[in-house]
């Protein structure tokens, strides 16, 4: 890729685009999902921080550059077949697919039913690892969390696939990935943050409801849009 097709990238969405991203991720990491995963992971750091504070910001940021790419990656794809992703989503069955996600998704942030958590999130960490370790387990966490930033990474993915500009969807996942690492980032280099965090509450059944209802909203659209569209 040579620079003025890189310039042209960057140039597809404003810097306001990459500010929501990574304000969005910032917010997605305090759901109830990913929310009561941060001290297990803070703890897999620390583990291997050896009390380096130093060490500890390495690991966490390592965690979270592998996150980012693992979202880099989607946002690349999705800009790549942004075309293609365009003409798919026009179809009334994509819409009809869509809505049953987005209101399966919603029951289960009602706790109708619950995703499960994965076993390596939350037993207690091994031995060995390093920053190749903490990159890895990253990539990981964020295939596994992919459920919970659905409200936002769908929108994300949309924008980024209409531009049609990989290194601007690239980008603009990747910021949004460094917006969920940053409490990680934080919270593993000064562990004393911990002890401060808000503890499990309504305040976060609120949050996870907020987010159903938006999904709920956004599945009814899509299948009202489906009908129309077969009608």
């Amino acid at each position: 890729m040579n620079l003025d097709l890189f310039r042209e990238s960057l140039q597809a969405g404003s810097p306001l685009a990459y500010a929501i991203a990574f304000l969005g991720g910032v917010l997605v990491s305090f759901t109830p999902c990913i929310y009561p995963v941060l001290p297990v992971t803070v703890g897999y750091i620390g583990s291997r921080a050896i009390g380096s504070r130093r060490r500890a910001f390495l690991l966490s940021g390592a965690y979270a550059v592998g996150m980012a790419s693992t979202y880099a990656a989607i946002g690349m794809a999705a800009a790549l077949t942004g075309r293609v992703f365009g003409e798919v989503t026009a179809h009334p069955l994509s819409y009809l697919v869509l809505g049953n996600v987005c209101i399966l998704l919603a029951l289960s942030l009602f706790d109708v039913f619950h995703f499960p958590t994965p076993a390596f999130l939350s037993r207690p960490p091994g031995e060995g690892g390093g920053a190749v370790g903490a990159f890895l387990v990253g990539m990981v966490s964020g295939v596994v969390v992919g459920p919970c930033t659905a409200p936002v990474l769908g929108g994300l993915l949309l924008y980024a696939g209409t531009s049609g500009h990989p290194v601007f969807g690239a980008t603009l996942l990747f910021v949004f990935a460094l917006g969920m690492g940053l409490p990680v980032v934080a919270l593993g280099t000064f562990t004393g943050l911990l002890a401060r965090l808000p503890r499990w509450g309504t305040w976060l059944l609120k949050v996870q409801r907020g987010f159903g209802v938006l999904l709920l909203l956004a599945g009814e659209y899509l299948l009202l849009e489906a009908g129309k569209r077969l009608a």
